[in-house]
């Protein structure tokens, strides 16, 4: 049958109504509920897949549009029986939490309150001008700006994010340049949510475009030394990043300077911290590459660091004299940092600058003329270590039970300042600048929350909670002093477990507004991250994957075993791959949620990684394993894709989100899940879907309009708590 055929006469009906039908229904207690709303019914097509000998049947493969790469610059190609469909979905959801309408308006108010609407990042200096951004009361963009370095006049205003803005349902700015000579300013905008950008170049002085628009970047963008080149990271027609490709700024012609040939490699560009050269990085989960230009000879051919081999990772930068280099090779799975000669940067010439400590992850390396500043995580919290060039090092930590500490970033490689942010779950960020030849340091900004915020009424803690295999997860907890633990309070537990991407202990003004109703607000640093070093990432990908879910669950036993909790009381929350996480725990222990959260989900795990024609999915095969070559890795892959595991069961609430113009995690996946959930549950609780008709992976662009989104999903927490689909 043709994946195109229109709806069956009922569900077309139902579909093309931008409200939901009513009827007499039942809630989960047997009770008439007349008038709620009636879901909509998807149609089904059974699609039967051949592979590696295997079968399996996909009722819903119609919802993914052939024509999905011109979907995501034009969102008004998508067919029309799939339009009809998400409509409707979220027609359904809006009338299912319409009692939660005031709910979401005191949520945003509330939200939005704690943002200094007219606030401003602290300035970075380079040479005789300082860098900021700031914002303007009631605006919901960015103003890109710079000024005489120590004054407090004189601003020039780069770019005006909300003109950019003007009469777009989506802008979104990205990567932002200006050249050494502070000539030219660069910037790349994503109209549409879907990561296309295109790359503007002005001339400061005049305020007047330089050259033609750059289309189908990437994002990322570099200048030579004398500003008159510039330089890019090309998108193919599957979104893929293939070249690196430069031109004049002024214009003419455009020169490939490099050309990937893996399509499972990403590229990467920037330039070192001395600005002596711009890199050139391809990569993946398992072996990386790099390559530099002189700055100054930019149209020189470009020299490879050191071949790309399995098992080998590493990131260099220059400096002054020598290479500096964080790589893992030598069995250093926590990472070392290594120096090579300038003219001989390979690995037969790396020696060895601070060595490998297991557990002691090497996040990254920021360089200095003087120094190196190294970040650090151990047990989920994080240090920043200052090392001079004679070998001297001294650290900078805090002891708190849960905390972060970051490099801030520099313009600026001859000077002995850098600046680090330290933030809490209870603490707002505090912005130092730091000498590292004096070790002293400066507060130069701590966020303000315009409402008010006493840290003295919050606690945070950090627990250790049991893997089925005796390791120990760390959990970080937020909570309000007055909050019973007893079991009696309701709570978030938030995970991602992925990519080796940890899960900082952060300030998030937006959490208190769960967190002073009553909540405990919950981290799991699960296995599937680096929160306790690369290891914990690799004891949870491919083939041991479903580590990172039952280190969820086992974090969510241990808050019931300690009081925090209850079982059924609490609610899940985990985007991207960390909606994974949710659609897997959704299939293992439904018996312990109250409602589920994936925002833009990656849930259709077998399908998605069998499509090489996705963007992400060459160069995710290293993380989750290739289903299309790999019996075995089929087989697992399979054993708990969401998806593919969703039978007859009593499940929580759940409310999945996803972006139209999304192309990490295509909007077909939570359409597909809730289509497959929906008849399945035997709960009588809702499943629910919200998709962004105008915006991609990362919600809405505007601060204000972002806030929006979060308040639909923290009132759905209260909602599953308050069990608010009995009255719907």
């Amino acid at each position: 049958m043709n994946r195109r055929d229109l709806l069956t006469t009922a569900s077309a009906a139902l579909a093309a109504t931008a409200l939901p039908a009513m009827a007499h229904a039942k809630s989960p207690t047997g009770a008439s509920m007349p008038n709620a709303p009636v879901p909509p019914v998807a149609k089904k097509i059974p699609v039967t897949i051949e592979q590696l000998g295997r079968t399996r049947t996909d009722d819903y493969q119609w919802m993914k549009d052939d024509n999905w790469q011109q979907v995501l610059r034009d969102p008004s190609l998508i067919k029309a029986d799939v339009k009809d469909h998400l409509t409707a979905e979220n027609a359904y959801r809006e009338a299912m939490m319409r009692s939660t309408e005031p709910l979401q308006q005191e949520l945003f108010e509330e939200m939005k309150g704690r943002i200094k609407e007219d606030d401003s990042s602290v300035p970075l200096p380079d040479g005789p001008w300082e860098y900021y951004t700031r914002f303007e009361a009631g605006q919901q963009h960015p103003l890109y700006c710079r000024r005489p370095k120590g004054q407090t006049t004189g601003e020039i205003v780069l770019l005006d994010a909300n003109a950019l803005a003007e009469g777009k349902a989506y802008s979104s700015v990205g990567e932002t340049e200006h050249s050494r000579d502070h000539r030219l300013f660069a910037y790349a905008e994503d109209a549409q949510g879907s990561e296309v950008y295109r790359i503007f170049i002005k001339d400061v002085a005049s305020g007047q475009s330089v050259g033609a628009p750059i289309e189908s970047a990437m994002g990322g963008l570099a200048f030579s030394a004398d500003g008159d080149w510039i330089f890019w990271i090309n998108r193919d027609d599957n979104g893929r990043s293939d070249k690196i490709l430069k031109r004049r700024v002024t214009g003419g012609d455009i020169t490939t300077v490099y050309e990937e040939p893996d399509d499972g490699m990403y590229m990467g560009l920037q330039v070192s911290a001395d600005f002596k050269y711009i890199l050139i990085t391809s990569a993946n989960g398992e072996q990386s590459e790099w390559r530099y230009v002189p700055a100054d000879r930019p149209e020189a051919a470009p020299v490879l660091i050191e071949p790309r081999r399995e098992a080998l990772r590493y990131d260099a930068d220059h400096w002054g004299d020598r290479w500096v280099i964080r790589t893992d090779a030598d069995g250093a799975v926590d990472f070392k940092i290594v120096t090579a000669p300038t003219d001989a940067p390979g690995r037969a010439n790396w020696t060895d600058l601070v060595p490998f400590t297991a557990g002691r992850l090497i996040e990254s390396v920021a360089a200095f003329s003087g120094h190196l500043a190294r970040v650090e995580r151990h047990e989920a919290n994080t240090r920043i270590v200052i090392r001079t060039r004679a070998g001297e090092e001294h650290a900078i930590a805090v002891d708190e039970p849960a905390y972060v500490l970051g490099l801030g970033g520099t313009y600026e490689y001859d000077s002995p300042m850098t600046r680090y942010v330290y933030t809490s779950p209870s603490t707002p960020a505090q912005t130092f600048d730091y000498n590292m030849e004096t070790r002293e340091r400066t507060l130069r900004k701590t966020q303000e929350v315009p409402s008010g915020h006493n840290i003295a009424d919050y606690v945070v803690e950090r627990l250790n909670a049991p893997a089925s295999d005796g390791e120990l997860v760390p959990v970080t907890i937020l909570r309000r002093k007055s909050t019973p633990v007893d079991g009696s309070a309701p709570v978030l537990l938030y995970g991602y477990g992925s990519y080796g991407i940890p899960m900082g202990a952060g300030f998030n003004t937006n959490r208190l507004s769960l967190v002073d109703r009553g909540f405990i607000y919950a981290i799991a640093h699960i296995r599937g991250g680096s929160d306790k070093g690369w290891g914990w990432f690799l004891a949870a990908r491919r083939m041991t994957k479903k580590n990172t879910f039952t280190d969820f669950i086992a974090a969510a036993e241990h808050l019931i075993d300690k009081n925090y909790a209850r079982a059924g009381n609490i609610v899940t929350h985990g985007g991207s791959a960390g909606g994974l996480l949710m659609g897997a725990i959704n299939n293992m222990r439904p018996d312990l949620w109250a409602g589920v959260i994936g925002d833009v989900p990656f849930v259709d795990v077998i399908n998605t990684m069998s499509d090489v024609s996705l963007p992400l999915t060459p160069g995710e095969w290293p993380e989750w394993g290739d289903p299309i070559t790999d019996p075995a890795a089929y087989d697992y892959m399979l054993s708990y894709s969401p998806y593919d595991q969703v039978e007859a069961k009593a499940y929580p609430a759940v409310l999945a989100t996803g972006g139209l113009s999304d192309p990490r995690v295509t909007y077909w996946e939570p359409e597909k899940w809730v289509a497959k959930l929906r008849p399945a549950t035997t709960s009588g609780k809702p499943v629910l879907l919200k998709i962004n008709m105008t915006a991609g992976h990362f919600s809405s662009s505007g601060r204000f309009d972002y806030l929006k989104d979060i308040a639909v999903v923290y009132a759905f927490a209260i909602w599953s708590i308050q069990k608010g689909w009995e009255q719907a």
